[in-house]
């Protein structure tokens, strides 16, 4: 009898890592939108790493000690990997100078997404400002990459756990959105690769709902996420100067 996958959070994390990298070396090694199969690939390939970050910030508030500190290291890794975002992108320290989308990393809502968890759980706040606070969110984090979708789909999954089948649901939901906006006010064809999040189904499902054996997987993110934007802009800075 066969017996099914099983993956700790670390090995799932560090194949969302290795997505990631390879996505932001392909916005780099075959820059704007690129049509050629094997870029499409790649970026399908990199769609699977921020919904498996939104899966495990939702875990991580489950299973934290301490989520003010969370949060705190959270907006920390924000603030920090802004510089090395916009380095990467090309975009300007101060945010809407150019545009309203992508100003800063996907980590400021994931930030904001860990807040939302926090609120739908007190019992501090009533429905309707609970909802308040939603909305609030939404327009803080919708300059960010994958801009708003990114904290709401924190929230539906952290509230969905323990219900495996609504929470893939509801990230397919909120890609779906997000695929929507890309392709009316960016790119068609990159709208619809961003359903590519699809691909991390199979690997969530293979969870075992253990952390692994490194304990330092936590910190190795914090130090990686910036230090790899920082390193890939200036590859790209590299290769603009020798073109």
């Amino acid at each position: 009898m066969k017996t099914k996958l099983q993956l700790s959070g670390n090995q799932i994390k560090l194949i969302a890592i290795v997505a990631m990298t390879v996505d932001h070396l392909t916005w780099i090694l075959f820059p704007g939108y690129n049509t050629a199969w094997y870029a499409v690939a790649l970026h399908i390939f990199g769609r699977i790493t921020a919904p498996i970050m939104w899966y495990f910030i939702a875990e991580g508030y489950h299973y934290t000690r301490d989520v003010k500190k969370y949060a705190g290291r959270l907006f920390l890794l924000a603030f920090i990997s802004h510089f090395a975002y916009c380095l990467l992108f090309r975009h300007p320290l101060i945010p809407f100078r150019q545009s309203v989308f992508d100003q800063t990393s996907v980590i400021w809502s994931l930030a904001w997404g860990l807040v939302l968890l926090i609120v739908y759980d007190s019992k501090q706040f009533k429905t309707w400002q609970k909802t308040v606070i939603i909305l609030l969110v939404c327009a803080i984090t919708f300059c960010s990459d994958w801009s708003c979708i990114a904290a709401v789909a924190v929230l539906f999954i952290g509230a969905n756990r323990g219900n495996f089948k609504k929470q893939m649901l509801w990230l397919m939901v909120w890609t779906a959105v997000y695929a929507a906006v890309y392709m009316v006010f960016l790119d068609a064809l990159y709208g619809a690769l961003q359903l590519g999040t699809a691909l991390c189904i199979p690997i969530l499902c293979c969870y075992n709902g253990q952390r692994g054996k490194w304990k330092g997987m936590g910190k190795f993110f914090y130090v990686y996420y910036p230090a790899h934007l920082q390193l890939i802009g200036l590859l790209r800075m590299f290769l603009e100067n020798r073109a």
